[in-house]
């Protein structure tokens, strides 16, 4: 009897405990900053029941039992309205530890064990986390350019990329991406800028020097060395510290020495395992297919251990599924290793298969950084647009926030704070458009089927909505001549504002109804005098293009052409490097030597003062 009297009494402090629990748990509300309160439960509270009650004697039985019970009973009445039951504060804590801000923002409220102040709870109210501190750059460059003679191949580029990041440099063949890779691994030096890596300013530092290394598209693997010795070359002659040695003045310097065989042999065969090429250290190169030529290359640059890996559209000479199955590799190296990768293609799919992040460049000039997705869907210009996957671009005009005027017809977007009646481009990307039957409330614009090509995976069917031309991709198939409706969701046309609305050049007068563009003498309708100040306005549509250089006044070359539904805006550079903005019927392919003329009374002058000349001028040439 006595030791039944033991165990209950053990029990009535194990019931205590659980009371005091339960004291503690209401405590632990945290005021919103609304006014209304979220319950802020702790883990531990559930943790310490569940330990009191275990201490429970499974022996003690009857009467102690049935007081055991009715103790429990009294432990979890409420003692007023605001008081919740044991089994209430369980169910408390599966509730969301979040707590909303006077600005909207939700923050994690941490959950700490509370000090007991007599026998009571008190909640600590947690302060606003401290923001973390951006990581430094592993990479940087900061107004980076490179000129060959008076040729820019890079210009004002500033970039940041960060520790373990995979980052591509994307775009056409001249756009400077391989410029600005060799400029990160010392095979170029900047004519302006700096290049930083590690925090430290390498912008003069040689490439043996960089914790760097390069795989280059050609692989420049040694053809009379086999496997094994082409992917050690780099280890038989790095050093690496052994420790100090003192002159005879006491002077400490750092011991260097060779990696020893054993060593190498470890290194090389470790990062044949990573690029799964184990068994192949004997092979001659030449007798290994152009993938695993490749692996040899990238192992090669990995055994040195470089903190950041550059590699020169290393898959271009692979076909198409060897191609597909390296970036799959590539991307798992990338994952073990953790180290930076910098990648250069031309490849849109490359770029968007593998990256973290991609920077899109043209003729010299970063475009738009941002996350794969982010560059699909929201390109920042027309080029990027156009350059990063099919598109629909299409001129059209703000009519008013969330209202665009395209294909002759208005539609509903997501867009706003542009001018009433403001000239835009529209993307719209051709899965992004769906057929429905033409005769329906949703229909937005009736068209007709041209085209319907099977492509694998969908149908590209080229529809026109009286003379514009559509592209749609669709899962099924539709007929020729076939009537269609469309239907575009407001959140699926990104609408940007035009770069230019007209070709505008500061010049000046070489006499009356004659004006000097591009260095040229051409004919205009003017009674200004010689010498005076003018900007001439030329229409993209009044900008007249001949085949033959000879035939035009202004002798240029194709930089690009983008189509826009029923014609093509090109952009011609002047031999001055002045870019005219050309809309023409014909597809001018990128390199075209062409002639540049226009009809006198197309061309429109005005007059401005020496000194907004001088400024616009000044910009100008900044530009070009």
């Amino acid at each position: 009897m006595t030791k039944e009297i033991k165990d209950l009494n053990t029990v009535n402090e194990n019931i205590a405990s659980v009371q005091n629990d339960v004291n503690v748990t209401k405590s632990k509300s945290t005021k919103k900053a609304d006014g209304s309160v979220a319950d802020v439960t702790k883990n531990d509270t559930v943790a310490e029941k569940s330990k009191s009650t275990k201490k429970v004697d499974a022996n003690v039985v009857g009467v102690a039992s049935n007081d055991v019970v009715a103790e429990k009973s009294k432990s979890t009445k409420k003692t007023d309205e605001n008081v919740v039951d044991v089994a209430k504060n369980d169910s408390a804590t599966e509730k969301s530890k979040a707590t909303k801000q006077a600005d909207g923002s939700v923050v994690d409220v941490a959950v700490k064990k509370e000090k007991k102040t007599s026998g009571v709870g008190v909640a600590k109210k947690q302060g606003k986390k401290k923001a973390k501190k951006a990581p430094k750059p592993i990479i940087e460059l900061q107004n980076v350019s490179k000129y060959y003679g008076d040729m820019p191949a890079a210009k004002n580029v500033t970039l940041k990329i960060k520790k373990g990041e995979f980052v591509t440099l994307l775009g056409p063949s001249g756009c400077g991406k391989t410029t600005t890779l060799r400029m990160i691994a010392g095979f170029e030096t900047p004519s302006e800028g700096k290049v930083f890596i590690d925090g430290a300013d390498v912008t003069n530092v040689p490439p043996h020097k960089r914790p760097v290394n390069t795989v280059f598209q050609r692989y420049a693997l040694f053809p009379h060395l086999n496997v094994f010795k082409n992917i050690a070359f780099g280890l038989k002659l790095k050093r690496i510290p052994d420790g100090v040695i003192k002159d005879k003045k006491g002077n400490e310097y750092e011991k260097l020495r060779k990696l020893t065989k054993q060593e190498i042999k470890a290194k090389v065969e470790n990062v044949l395992k990573l690029v799964d090429l184990e068994g192949y250290g004997h092979r001659d190169v030449s007798s290994l297919s152009g993938g695993q030529q490749q692996r040899v290359a990238i192992a090669r640059a990995l055994v040195n251990e470089p903190q950041v890996l550059l590699l020169d559209e290393p898959l271009g000479a692979l076909d198409l599924k060897m191609r597909q199955d390296m970036q799959i590799e590539l991307m798992d190296m990338h994952k073990k290793l953790g180290i930076t990768f910098v990648y250069v293609t031309h490849d849109q799919e490359e770029a968007l298969t593998m990256s973290d992040t991609i920077v899109v460049m043209r003729h010299g000039l970063i475009q738009q950084i941002a996350p794969p997705q982010v560059i699909y869907d929201e390109p920042a210009n027309v080029f990027v647009a156009d350059f990063i996957g099919e598109s629909n671009i299409f001129s059209g005009v703000m009519l008013e926030d969330y209202k665009v005027e395209i294909l002759g017809h208005e539609f509903e977007c997501v867009d706003k704070g542009f001018k009433k009646n403001e000239p835009v481009d529209v993307v719209i990307r051709p899965e992004d458009i769906y057929i429905i039957p033409p005769d329906i409330e949703k229909s937005q614009a009736k068209a007709v089927v041209e085209k319907c090509v099977f492509k694998g995976d969908h149908f590209e069917i080229i529809a026109y909505i009286n003379d514009l031309e559509i592209i749609i991709h669709e899962t099924e198939k539709w007929d020729v001549g076939e009537e269609i409706g469309i239907f575009i969701k407001p959140t699926d046309m990104h609408i940007m504002q035009k770069s230019r609305l007209a070709n505008e050049i500061i010049t000046k007068m070489i006499d009356k109804n004659l004006v000097d563009i591009c260095d040229e003498e051409i004919e205009c309708i003017s009674d200004l005098e010689a010498e005076t100040d003018v900007k001439v306005t030329i229409a993209f549509d009044k900008v007249i293009v001949h085949d033959d250089e000879e035939d035009g006044k202004i002798g240029g070359q194709v930089v690009s052409s983008i189509y826009k539904g029923n014609y093509y805006q090109c952009i011609i550079r002047a031999d001055n490097y002045y870019n005219f903005f050309v809309d023409t019927e014909d597809d001018w392919l990128k390199g075209d030597r062409v002639g540049l003329s226009f009809n006198k009374e197309d061309i429109k002058i005005e007059k401005i003062d020496p000194e907004r000349a001088e400024k616009a001028q000044a910009i100008m040439e900044k530009k070009i």
